[in-house]
């Protein structure tokens, strides 16, 4: 039987479905619609990270990093030009991974809110 997870946020893909359904487990279904409802709201989409990578190339390097709170590595980005692009081209590769990193730690914070 699926997680009732999914039904509040279809737009997760693997890993971070799973990730939230394991965070998700012991919660009552009230906890998981507000779980789901804050989560939402401060989620970072990977393919909208990806774009701002790739706005990056042309426009603001470290766009992407600004955007998940990794303000010196977005700093460094921008003075050096995305590390001489390496680093943003690393960052379009990475996007799922860079995206997932910050999502979870969003939702290991909201969770914990909700249980304390």
């Amino acid at each position: 039987m699926p997680h009732i997870i999914i039904h509040y946020l279809p737009e997760l893909d693997e890993p971070e479905r799973t990730f939230i359904e394991h965070l998700t487990a012991g919660m009552s279904h009230e906890s998981i619609q507000q779980f789901a409802s804050a989560y939402r709201q401060v989620r970072k989409d990977p393919q909208t990270l990806r774009l701002m990578a790739i706005i990056g190339i042309v426009a603001v390097p470290g766009l992407q990093r600004f955007w998940v709170g990794h303000i010196g590595i977005g700093f460094l980005f921008l003075v050096t030009w995305g590390l001489l692009l390496l680093g943003t081209i690393t960052d379009i590769i990475k996007y799922r991974e860079l995206a997932f990193g910050f999502n979870q730690q969003v939702a290991r914070r909201i969770a914990d809110n909700l249980i304390h």
